[in-house]
């Protein structure tokens, strides 16, 4: 244990009811509403995390193997950058909203939308990306208002404890905390009322906090995994595609919920891409991926094993890679040739360093086995020609999407991300974190002046029902067979645009040319 990073102790699950009945206290004196004080506490955090950078890269150098590189940038710097994204645009999101789409009857109610925190939230951790899906919803949940509780992995137990230590250096104790333990602590914050469940990981947790949420109609934000395919056309560029797919692999080791779990490939394409796969390696690791300092571990002898047993009941043939060491928790990247939709490295989601490769003889036989193998997964990559990467977009539906690329739409900090269907739901990042923990509350405002306009909605209804159609009836702008109709004056008064913005563009250049200007 580095001298920096505290023993990671688990919290007595008889203490776990008085930890969230503080913080939900705390939320009901509405102490947290005020912007200035959500600030200050991402502030603090930000400092937190800065004079701990050191600890923090030792905590998932001991739990991963991560590099220094790795850790700073998909850990540290991203949830320093996420926290001063959020400080400098909260003031902003927080704002009340003047309602869309409001007609003029309407108006008079001045109608507006208002950003209220959900209340006290739960956000639990994965172990892969230990600060970064930990503190990226927590980062939220402060912003939004919330109080909150963090349940960090136990997986990763260093840089649990460093978490630990830093949030309660940092922030409120009165209305944020940390709760360590496994399942039993797990089980017992669940018991708790929440206004607000956050989890990352695997279905088969997600679908037993998304049951337990339901008991008291808990909303959830689920940040599930995948069997996340890549189909690379016969157009595809196979140096391009072996490089990004092979980087998405060794990231991390391969334990990334949005990389790719195996790759469908066109026959006519496939020696190339092969070809290209182990100058690849051999550029990202010159001396090897087990002497590189660049390259992760796996968590835990647990999961080394689970990802080796896959291997190890595959039938495919392995092209490159293969090799392994339970003592140091390293399995080097493995590219193995399957044909067997049934193979065991195809039944699950492998979360390693594994990348199986599936022949296929065209798009149509592509879309169709990523279509039954998951119809909804985390993340879905293609490679070809924009015909037919924007056909796999339109036939397979996914949580998120890279074109030419594994994963990048995963990367950029301040798009939305979430999964669909058995992928998850809901979503974070950027301002999307503040929206997942905020209840967007619709507020009108009757002044009495109003009230003369208000007579037909007073009982007796006798004679009003025209009146009220009058008033606020809509007309059709269709026929019975759904067709829309061509409104002859307005598009006489628009020169033919039929709009308002479109019109003023042509009445412009009518101008223009009417004095030669143009």
């Amino acid at each position: 244990m580095s001298k920096s990073i505290p023993p990671l102790t688990f919290t007595p699950v008889e203490s776990i009811p008085s930890i969230v009945d503080r913080v939900r206290k705390t939320f009901h004196e509405r102490k947290t509403k005020p912007i200035e004080y959500r600030l200050v506490q991402l502030r603090k955090l930000y400092w937190g995390l800065k004079d701990n950078e050191e600890a923090l890269v030792e905590a998932c150098r001991l739990d991963l193997g991560k590099s220094t590189f790795e850790s700073y940038v998909s850990e540290v710097d991203w949830c320093k950058n996420d926290i001063i994204f959020v400080t400098k645009n909260l003031q902003k999101w927080a704002k009340d909203e003047k309602a869309p789409d409001i007609s003029l009857m309407n108006a008079a109610v001045s109608p507006k939308i208002r950003k209220e925190p959900l209340g006290t939230a739960l956000v639990i951790g994965a172990f892969n990306f230990p600060i970064q899906l930990s503190l990226g919803p927590f980062i939220g949940a402060i912003a939004a208002g919330c109080t909150a509780i963090l349940k960090p992995s136990e997986v990763s137990p260093h840089t649990a404890a460093a978490l630990q230590m830093i949030i309660e250096k940092s922030l409120d104790p009165s209305a944020y905390g940390v709760v360590q333990g496994g399942v039993a602590e797990t089980t017992e914050l669940l018991n708790q009322k929440w206004d607000k469940i956050f989890y990352t990981g695997n279905g088969t947790v997600g679908a037993i906090i998304a049951k337990k949420a339901a008991e008291t109609l808990t909303p959830v934000a689920l940040e599930l995994g995948g069997r996340n395919p890549s189909i690379v056309t016969k157009n595809a560029d196979p140096r391009l595609a072996a490089r990004r797919l092979l980087w998405g692999k060794v990231m991390n080791a391969g334990q990334v919920c949005l990389t790719v779990n195996y790759v469908l490939i066109d026959k006519e394409i496939l020696p190339a891409f092969l070809a290209e796969l182990k100058p690849a390696l051999e550029d990202f690791y010159p001396e090897g991926a087990k002497k590189s300092s660049d390259y992760g571990r796996i968590v835990n002898k647990r999961h080394f094993n689970r990802i080796k047993s896959l291997l190890d009941h595959s039938h495919g043939k392995i092209l490159y890679g293969g090799s392994m060491d339970e003592e140091d928790r390293f399995i080097e990247p493995t590219v193995i040739l399957i044909d067997d939709l049934s193979d065991s490295l195809m039944q699950d989601e492998i979360f390693g360093p594994l990348l199986p490769i599936y022949p296929v003889d065209d798009l149509d036989e592509a879309i169709r086995t990523a279509n039954e193998v998951s119809h909804t997964p985390l993340v879905v990559s293609t490679f070809g020609k924009k015909q037919e990467t924007d056909r796999v977009l339109r036939e397979i539906l996914s949580g998120g999407a890279s074109v030419n690329d594994c994963y990048f739409h995963g990367i950029i900090p301040t798009l939305a991300f979430g999964g669909v269907g058995q992928s998850g739901q809901g979503s974070y990042r950027g301002q999307a974190s503040f929206d997942c923990f905020t209840h967007r509350r619709s507020i009108t405002s009757t002044p009495s002046w109003v009230e003369s306009l208000l007579g037909v909605r007073y009982p007796p209804y006798k004679g009003k029902l025209g009146t009220y159609r009058m008033m606020a009836g809509l007309k059709p702008n269709f026929d019975r067979q759904g067709r829309v109709g061509s409104n002859i004056i307005r598009r006489v008064l628009t020169l033919g645009g039929g709009d308002v913005k479109s019109s003023l563009g042509r009445y412009l250049v009518l101008i223009l040319g009417e004095f030669k200007l143009i």
